[in-house]
């Protein structure tokens, strides 16, 4: 690690169960970021601030005038252009230490499947339910460690599954795979309610990365930020669950 490297990362490397070799594992991962809305702008900006060696950056849109009250990595200039090339440039210019690789469309299974194979982590902070339980099931398929999040309104949760645990996918919180979930678009949301849910979605990953802590595997964390109220409630896997239960493989 050059001296550029200790100075730049060297308030995360005073902490005693982190230190120079927690960092090197940060520096060694590949996280995998599906959407660059609200969420994925916390998270990755956080994640390649912290010295994550390497990024792919997952999203099919671009960025538009909407969007720029809360996806905060985008800026005014980048209106219509690609969310990914915007992203990109945005935590190469915070961190050109990283490498930072763009997928700028929406992937199929097998496709899907493939990046998540690639990746030490995955971080979902797309924004739909159809997108939310793919990225699930190609985690739970796989064995790569998923760090979810969701924010609506002033409502915000993180769910980290890991595994070979105990604790619930996704799909084990939505049974019923066709419920008609509410949108941003439909009802809005706070600017900043998305900020915390996806730096808290950065934190989780940094400690599957590098062992710090213990993660959210089998909790899910639920903020009512009207109250400034927080909440876990323990979720145990779904026998029957067609992702993780004990007939699947």
């Amino acid at each position: 690690m050059t001296d550029d490297e200790l100075l730049r990362y060297s308030r995360q490397i005073l902490l005693p169960d982190f230190d120079i070799d927690g960092q090197e594992r940060l520096r060694q991962s590949h996280a995998l970021i599906v959407g660059l809305g609200g969420l994925g702008s916390a998270a990755a900006m956080y994640l390649a601030a912290a010295g994550v060696g390497r990024l792919t950056l997952v999203d099919f849109d671009t960025v538009d005038l909407s969007n720029l009250q809360r996806q905060i990595i985008h800026r005014t200039a980048d209106i219509r252009r690609p969310k990914v090339e915007s992203a990109r440039d945005t935590l190469l210019a915070l961190n050109p230490l990283i490498e930072v690789n763009t997928i700028p469309k929406a992937l199929d299974e097998a496709e899907l499947r493939q990046q998540v194979e690639q990746a030490d982590v995955v971080v979902d902070a797309c924004d739909n339910l159809p997108t939310r339980l793919a990225i699930n099931a190609a985690c739970v398929r796989v064995g790569t460690p998923l760090v979810t999040g969701a924010a609506i309104r002033l409502e915000g949760q993180v769910l980290v599954w890991w595994p070979g645990g105990e604790g619930a996918c996704y799909r084990c919180l939505y049974r019923d795979a066709e419920v008609n979930t509410e949108t941003c678009v439909q009802t809005g949301v706070l600017a900043p309610v998305v900020g915390v849910i996806g730096s808290l979605q950065a934190v989780e990953a940094i400690k599957v990365l590098t062992g710090l802590g213990q993660t959210l595997d089998g909790r899910l964390l639920l903020l009512d930020a009207a109250r400034m109220e927080w909440r876990i409630m323990k979720v145990r896997r779904w026998p029957e669950c067609p992702a993780c239960g004990d007939g699947m493989t």
